[in-house]
């Protein structure tokens, strides 16, 4: 890790989470912004030390704000698609229910829905899934590896909380990740 890393931020998104790593070197004005480990922009040289870096994650664009804090000090904030980081994430946790999942013979599953397609996603790829109405609700089944899973959804018979999606492997309910 260099010396001039100076923050770091989870985004998440229903195929995964990306990891943002930046570099500011407060002396040189040097940039490297590296998304999930790979470099996606670097700047050297630079005289003007706070203002703004745009990049894209996944469509979306992405702004690191420089902020001055005091002589020589810095602040770092990530912007995600207009919104801050804190903003986009609450965002992605009202469109999309997600659970993890550690499955001794099969390993360990981030698993998302997407509430508004019901598309199923684990570990980043799209599952095949099979939909059935069921009392009270429907039920959509995929695998997580060679184990069979479903997630079941039935009305909360309130506004406020709408649909109730819970995943259920081997009878089991599994919570979901915050």
């Amino acid at each position: 890790m260099s010396s001039d890393l100076v923050a770091v931020w989870d985004v998440p998104f229903h195929e995964g989470v990306y990891t943002v790593e930046f570099e500011h070197g407060t002396l040189t004005g040097k940039r490297i912004v590296r998304v999930n480990g790979k470099e996606i922009l670097k700047k050297e040289w630079m005289f003007k030390l706070v203002g703004d870096e745009t990049f894209e994650i996944n469509k979306l664009q992405c702004t690191i704000k420089i902020e001055p804090q005091g002589l020589f000090n810095y602040a770092y904030s990530l912007m995600v698609d207009g919104k801050s980081l804190g903003s986009f994430t609450e965002n992605q946790s009202k469109i999309c229910c997600t659970w993890l999942v550690s499955l001794p013979q099969d390993g360990i599953y981030r698993v998302v829905l997407e509430k508004d397609t019901l598309d199923v996603w684990a570990n980043g790829e799209k599952l095949e899934v099979t939909g059935e109405f069921v009392d009270n609700g429907t039920e959509m089944h995929f695998k997580l590896g060679d184990t069979r899973a479903y997630i079941k959804a039935i009305p909360s018979y309130t506004k406020k909380e709408g649909i109730i999606y819970s995943l259920i492997i081997n009878g089991d309910i599994i919570e979901h990740a915050t």
